[in-house]
């Protein structure tokens, strides 16, 4: 029972860490899959990672500002039937390209052979 709760607790520190690191990889692949509003952007990285990714609204905001000044976001407001105008971020072109060059040095690695058969237990 004591080495369950020693696990549990080091694997929820671990992943607290790993999340931190990973929400730019999550907000940008949401983007990939077409222009997306703060909540659609939420709603994505929660589906798609399975429940195992949170994030809140005001860090996404704070995140897509960060990305904005450094030319990698843009957004275009749309009109919407009730309330203000909704942005709706997309990459950019450097965005894009910053994106693939991350992907394949940092992601695409996890699907060579020899390491596929590493993860597996």
């Amino acid at each position: 029972m004591m080495k369950d709760n020693l696990l549990d607790d080091l694997l929820n520190a671990w992943e607290d860490t790993y999340k931190k690191g990973q929400l730019t990889f999550w907000i940008f692949l949401s983007l990939k899959d077409g222009s997306k509003c703060v909540e659609d952007i939420k709603e994505f990285v929660e589906k798609m990672s399975d429940g195992t990714m949170s994030c809140e609204e005001q860090s996404l905001y704070r995140n897509l500002r960060k990305f904005q000044n450094l030319d990698i976001v843009s957004y275009e407001c749309i009109k919407v039937s009730k309330g203000p105008d909704r942005k709706y971020y997309h990459l950019t072109e450097i965005g894009t390209e910053l994106f693939r060059r991350f992907t394949e040095r940092n992601i695409l690695l996890f699907t060579k052979e020899h390491i596929v058969e590493l993860l597996k237990f």
